[in-house]
């Protein structure tokens, strides 16, 4: 492995993509708009970005984005650029400086993407990386093999402790494996973090206590880094085994703060990712933008569903999917538990299961299971008998003839 940080770009220029190419490096290592005093031959072989590879593709009559140089033709590209590790160390904030930066603002681009990273071993060793993962989660859940069957807790906000606890009851009967808090649900006045978590887990235990099955419960502790800490650890205390926060709401350092700390699986929540990548020449591919979150400390990390409620295709949900589940490192696999989720039902997992190749996923369902016509466990069980049929290779309108639960959500749920 290279001891050099690459990453892949996708750029969009109206000047030779060779010079733009050069500019990027420069920018984001030791140069600058002028040759300055000290930038001598060594210094720049010793610390310089590389341009590693370019390749061309179309070219194309209008700028992406405002702003910047214009010229009558923009010529697209690939490009790859390189950093000497020991220009910043393997830091992931200054990691995040290094690949992103200034580039955006360049004017010589009329649109740059960051599609992947490559990074040195040294990164997996300073850094948490998921503590549970894939093994982890399904040990403390109890689910040996298939999915994890999951919900949501809506209405996202406006219950209080005690109503959401007596929905958690409801969801528990029902025979689901994991429940999460809506992201917009995490300290406020009506519904206060404390008295949710004690009120959720006095259920929780009761159900473990007559079952045997503890239900998986990410209790959502988005916050200042001590208030995280502290709600990490009353989640801990009271028998939970889950925590969740909000990725660009914490930022990087916030979670790692978090995972050092942490003795539960963090579920990863992505909330915000449109405006990272819904530009097709801005901002992010997943594939670079989760490997920040996965050697954070990362257990659990969302990647929309198919046939999703927002914008995202499905060929990107699936890449973003398959990414998490590709090692970063022979050694150090670095691998996040993939989250399915927005508008799924016991419709879409004969697909999911057949693009993603595996049932190492969370698959949450909101109103797939609530709304079932026949109640949430029917919702569950509907969900459990589409992915069976998956795994097994059964058509899931043959299985649904003798599965009635998902028999009834193929009726409802199928446009």
């Amino acid at each position: 492995m290279s001891d050099r940080i690459e990453a892949d770009y996708l750029i969009e220029t109206p000047v030779d993509p060779a010079r733009a190419a050069e500019a990027m490096a420069g920018e984001q290592s030791s140069g600058t708009f002028v040759k300055v005093p000290g930038e001598t031959e060594a210094l720049r072989e010793r610390s310089t970005a590389r341009v590693e590879t370019l390749s061309a593709l179309e070219d194309c009559s209008a700028p992406s984005l405002p702003g910047g140089a214009t010229g009558e033709v923009y010529h697209r590209a690939k490009v790859t650029l390189s950093w000497p590790l020991d220009n910043i160390g393997p830091d992931l904030p200054n990691l995040m400086a290094t690949v992103s930066g200034n580039l955006f603002e360049l004017r010589q681009f009329s649109g740059l993407r960051i599609l992947d990273m490559r990074l040195p071993r040294a990164f997996a060793s300073a850094n948490p990386g998921p503590r549970f993962g894939i093994a982890g989660t399904r040990q403390l859940a109890g689910v040996d093999q298939g999915p994890l069957i999951g919900t949501i807790v809506k209405p996202s906000v406006g219950f209080d402790a005690q109503q959401t606890a007596d929905l958690v009851q409801t969801l528990a009967a029902a025979g689901i494996d994991f429940i999460k808090d809506d992201e917009l649900q995490a300290d406020g006045p009506n519904c206060p973090f404390d008295e949710r978590a004690e009120a959720v887990m006095r259920v929780l235990n009761d159900h473990a206590d007559k079952t045997g099955k503890k239900v998986m419960y990410a209790f959502n502790v988005t916050g200042e880094v001590d208030d995280m800490r502290r709600r990490h650890d009353l989640v801990k205390a009271l028998g939970g085994t889950c925590v969740m926060a909000s990725l660009n709401s914490v930022g990087l350092t916030g979670m790692l703060a978090l995972a050092r700390h942490s003795e539960l699986p963090i579920h990863a929540h992505r909330n915000g990712w449109g405006y990272l990548s819904r530009a097709p020449m801005l901002g992010w591919d997943y594939a670079a933008w989760s490997k920040f979150w996965r050697l954070a400390g990362a257990d659990h990390m969302h990647v929309n569903g198919l046939q999703n409620k927002f914008s995202e295709p499905d060929d990107s949900v699936m890449m973003s999917a398959k990414s998490l589940l590709t090692p970063m490192f022979a050694d150090a696999p670095c691998i996040p538990m993939p989250v399915f989720s927005s508008g799924q039902s016991a419709v879409q997992p004969p697909e999911t299961y057949r693009r993603l190749g595996s049932a190492d996923c969370i698959y949450a369902a909101g109103g797939g299971i609530v709304a079932h016509p026949d109640g949430p466990a029917a919702g569950v069980e509907s969900l459990r008998d589409a992915w069976d049929a998956a795994i097994a290779g059964i058509d899931a309108h043959d299985y649904a003839k003798s599965h009635p639960a998902l028999a009834r959500a193929l009726e409802s749920y199928s446009a």
